[in-house]
């Protein structure tokens, strides 16, 4: 296996990340399609680190941080030609080190990973919620409605 270079704030564009988004099988729960949509998600992260195998971009762990109280990593994806080599391992890592000691790291699983987060350190969270797209702010003892 060739060398694996890791970055911090390493510049990705929209073809990179949607490819290494495809061969991860991440693309599979992701808007490949939707060009607008991915180049905001790149343009918008506050926190990518990259791995890269012969200049190609073969992992990326993004997130949105406030360096200081939370992290979301929204996306960690390798390509699956990669995957049980440690390089999400290495992402997480890098990731976690540059955020400050009071920082926690969220995330939501993709479902064939549920097993593998534990295996980091990182801890069921049986409160969490999501809003989902196009889902719309129930009022359900609002007055003012």
């Amino acid at each position: 296996m060739a060398e694996i270079l890791y970055k911090v704030g390493d510049r990705v564009s929209v073809d990179e990340f949607t490819e290494v988004l495809r061969s991860s099988t991440l693309g599979e729960r992701r808007p490949i399609d939707d060009r607008e949509c991915i180049e905001k998600m790149v343009k918008n992260a506050n926190l990518i680190v990259t791995a890269r195998s012969e200049r190609k971009l073969i992992g990326i762990a993004r997130s949105m941080t406030d360096f200081s109280y939370a992290a979301y990593l929204s996306d960690l994806a390798v390509e699956e030609a990669f995957q049980g080599h440690g390089v999400g391992r290495e992402l997480i890592r890098l990731t976690r080190e540059r955020l400050g000691p009071r920082c926690s790291l969220i995330l939501l699983s993709a479902p064939g990973a549920v097993d593998y987060y534990p295996r980091m350190g990182f801890e069921k969270h049986p409160q969490a919620w999501v809003l989902p797209p196009g889902k719309q702010v129930e009022c359900e003892n609002d007055k003012n409605r």
